[in-house]
């Protein structure tokens, strides 16, 4: 284990000097961030997700983060149709892996907010500091519907979420017991032992597009994951969103530092790459999932024209599932990222079609031309 103090200022710097911290996402879920129908496709089952963290801790990856799916979205392949439950998936991966952060996503409205407490806290002391929190407040109505959970309007998910989370920050530092009052949370006489590994916390993560969730971010995490489909058409824009966020942040007195996500596909030409991008994302892509995805946001052939469909399906399937696509050769690859990390961005969840099959190549040729542009720092 490389985490004999787990100070806050450590975790948030996973453990190593790299500038960029790159981790790989969504590995948990059937197909990863790739809706597609390719025989390749990502398994997500467990022998497959063991093997590739140890793969991904061995050559000097920062972290896993996954999904918290509870249901697919159908068509041919039912994307995200079986996932691994993710807390118990990182005390597993926590308990293979030496170096590596391992996060696990919650649904605040799904979880008591003592019941994960206590679950964190037990993966990060099997993991001696390396466990995260990325909280969600949910927005599939059709998951919840499985739970017998209704969605509360959209501010209001972010108010219980203020709740869920101050009950689980006095969870982790209270000493003896504590009462909680509060609109959603009333807890009498609560009390949580032992407390997070080397007397701090565990990273906390989120993810909210709106005002109102980036607004919660700043007040209360550690790192905020921001879409970057749009402002990675240049390095002023994105440097420009980071800057905001980080300002906001300051306004509260606290830092916090900006991620993002993005597909990898890495062949050894140009042509070999572009071309496996269209063949999976394009022409071999799962429309019946993406359809169902585009419905889940009230996007529609009924709601709106059909060649603005069309259009908005086409681009999703091609970038908004996976995030921003890092497609080409390592140079072109490494190059981009490095675009990435000079505008401020921290951290970037990658994915890939084939996480076994294709992380290798990542590690073996990406990395290296990172390090010697002074991204990430020499193993």
């Amino acid at each position: 284990m490389l985490a004999p103090s787990a100070s806050m200022q450590n975790r948030i710097a996973m453990y190593n000097g790299n500038a960029l911290k790159i981790g790989l996402f969504g590995a948990n879920c059937s197909s990863g961030r790739s809706a597609t129908k390719v025989p390749e496709r990502w398994s997500a089952s467990w022998p497959d997700c063991l093997a590739v963290a140890k793969l991904a801790d061995e050559a000097g990856l920062d972290f896993m983060l996954p999904i918290a799916r509870w249901k697919g979205y159908g068509g041919d392949t039912d994307f995200h149709g079986h996932s691994l439950e993710t807390i118990t998936w990182a005390v597993g991966l926590l308990a293979a892996t030496k170096r590596m952060t391992v996060f696990g996503t919650v649904h605040a409205p799904l979880f008591h907010p003592l019941i994960a407490a206590k679950e964190f806290v037990t993966a990060d002391h099997i993991g001696e500091g390396r466990v995260g929190v990325n909280l969600v407040v949910g927005w599939n109505e059709g998951e919840f519907d499985m739970f017998g959970v209704r969605q509360r309007e959209h501010d209001a998910r972010y108010d219980y979420a203020q709740e869920w989370i101050d009950v689980v920050k006095q969870a982790w530092s209270c000493d003896g017991t504590f009462d909680f009052d509060g609109k959603f949370l009333q807890l009498q006489g609560a009390r949580a032992y032992p407390k997070p590994y080397g007397d701090s916390r565990p990273l906390v993560m989120n993810a909210g597009a709106s005002d109102v969730g980036q607004a919660f971010a700043v007040r209360n995490c550690d790192a905020f994951f921001v879409a970057t489909v749009a402002s990675r058409m240049s390095l002023a824009g994105t440097a420009a969103k980071v800057a905001d966020v980080k300002a906001a942040a300051q306004k509260h007195g606290r830092d916090i530092e900006v991620f993002t996500v993005g597909q990898v596909i890495c062949r050894p030409t140009q042509k070999e790459a572009e071309e496996y991008y269209q063949h999976v994302n394009i022409e071999n892509a799962d429309w019946g999932a993406v359809d169902c995805m585009l419905a889940n946001k009230h996007i529609t052939p009924q709601t709106i024209p059909p060649e603005e469909y069309e259009a908005k399906r086409r681009y999703f399937a091609a970038r908004s599932i996976g995030g921003y696509p890092f497609v080409g050769t390592p140079d072109r690859v490494a190059e981009e990222l490095a675009i990435v990390s000079q505008a401020g961005v921290r951290g970037i969840g990658i994915s890939f079609v084939n996480y076994l099959k294709e992380v290798p190549y990542f590690c073996d040729e990406v990395l290296p031309r990172l390090q010697r542009a002074g991204v990430r720092a020499k193993q």
